[in-house]
């Protein structure tokens, strides 16, 4: 039998807890499946992929490499299309791509009862924000406030807003601000942003929930005094679910068995 290879790539990548949360779940459904994390840079993507053999059956993408990812999946599900960035690659009957962020995001908003807030903050305007963008809007966002160094590269974001039908603007970290309920942070672990915007943001920003989780607290959380602040474990858990459902069935939607048991395994491995 042709074994069953998986891996987390991306730059860096030391600090993902992919492995160990891919690894319960392989064990707790009884599969033998070897999953890894290796060091892959955008200059080196296509070529790494393209030397795979067919005992590879999928790969978990992180920074920087989601969009590029997405430019070498021949099919792509609904995220991945609305997004223009994927974080799965199947690799069974062809490269196909999928982005499970979205669905990982709304997850974890439900878990913290965070779904229905009307006015949302995004911080950051990479690939992940677009994630967080379409997450928000499918979770009842109607106004969207996009915050990030340089706005012009807010562009395909703002754009992407208004084919989801939403109030969408893009600005400086520290320009003048209305309350939101929300604010999602879409920034690298490790970012920082300097005490005075660090302030303004928490002061109207409502509860803020922060994809990075390594270290914990981030530095925009230890800064959020006039909130509550979510880590983005819940969505590395949720999201990662969702990637053992692609690599199990070849759908996100469709749930594992006994995923109740597999969930509870990956969250003691965390």
């Amino acid at each position: 039998m042709t074994p069953r290879r998986l891996a987390v790539w991306g730059d860096p990548i030391a600090h993902s807890k992919s492995p160990q949360l891919h690894a319960a779940a392989y064990a707790a459904l009884g599969l033998d499946w070897e999953y890894t994390r290796r060091q892959v840079d955008e200059a080196t993507f296509g070529d790494t992929l393209g030397a795979l053999d067919e005992s590879w059956l999928g790969l978990s993408l992180t920074m920087p490499l989601k969009e590029r990812a997405h430019g070498a999946a021949v099919t792509h599900d609904r995220y991945a299309d609305l997004t223009g960035a994927v974080n799965t690659l199947l690799l069974t009957d062809g490269v196909r791509g999928f982005n499970t962020d979205v669905g990982g995001i709304i997850d974890a908003l439900d878990e913290q009862g965070l779904l229905g807030i009307e006015r949302v903050r995004i911080l950051g305007a990479g690939a992940t924000a677009s994630s967080a963008l379409v997450a928000c809007v499918e979770a009842g966002a109607r106004s969207v406030d996009v915050r990030a160094r340089r706005p012009e590269r807010a562009a395909e974001l703002v754009s992407l807003g208004q084919r989801l039908g939403v109030a969408i603007s893009a600005s400086c970290f520290d320009d003048d601000a209305l309350d939101v309920g929300l604010t999602v942070s879409t920034l690298p672990g490790g970012t920082t942003l300097d005490a005075l915007t660090a302030a303004r943001l928490s002061a109207s920003g409502g509860v803020l929930f922060d994809v990075a989780y390594s270290p914990w607290p981030s530095a925009l959380a230890t800064a959020w005094s006039d909130g509550r602040a979510v880590s983005g474990e819940g969505m590395l858990l949720r999201q990662a679910v969702r990637q053992v459902r692609i690599f199990l069935h070849g759908d996100q939607r469709v749930p594992l068995p006994s995923e109740e048991a597999v969930v509870a395994a990956m969250k003691a491995a965390l």
